[in-house]
């Protein structure tokens, strides 16, 4: 039982960390011009340089839902990470960790609704550059959706023996 939570507390350490990489670096999406390659990220288009990531009046919305939901995720997800240590020194043996459980799903949903929404409006959508593929930002936020919902059913699921 003890290397089972263990394992899961590397697995939510990596997590947090995966959240963080994915929400502060700029490369959701990757192109390709006559300059140069270039990446766009939830805040920065960066080339050689990185300036104000401009989208539409249109899209501006759903940028602004895409980074709320996403710090959204990390804080949740950190929540659940300090609700696991206080709960695994003051739970009574055989009791289950609903609470963390309850707050990595709700972290598992920000991260859903994040990414499809990016998904959904910024996908292959660099203007001016040609070849735009996903970024490792986007693959590690999806990585980051199938852990947190792992996880989240691992403490609901999980008992103190």
């Amino acid at each position: 039982m003890l290397v089972l939570l263990a394992g899961i507390f590397v697995v939510h350490i990596a997590t947090v960390i995966m959240l963080f990489v994915s929400t502060i670096a700029n490369v959701w999406m990757v192109g390709s011009s006559n300059v140069g390659m270039a990446s766009s990220g939830l805040w920065l288009l960066c080339n050689k340089t990185c300036e104000q990531l401009s989208v539409s009046r249109h899209d501006d919305a759903s940028l602004k839902a895409v980074q709320a939901f996403m710090i959204l995720s990390i804080i949740f997800s950190v929540i659940a990470l300090v609700m696991f240590i206080v709960q695994l020194f003051t739970l009574e043996k055989g009791k289950r960790f609903y609470i963390t459980g309850a707050i990595m799903l709700v972290c598992w949903m920000c991260i859903l609704i994040g990414v499809s929404i990016y998904t959904a409006r910024f996908t292959g959508r660099m203007p001016g550059f040609t070849n735009s593929h996903h970024g490792y930002c986007f693959i590690l936020a999806w990585i980051c959706f199938c852990f947190s919902f792992i996880i989240g059913i691992l403490y609901l699921v999980l008992r103190k023996k």
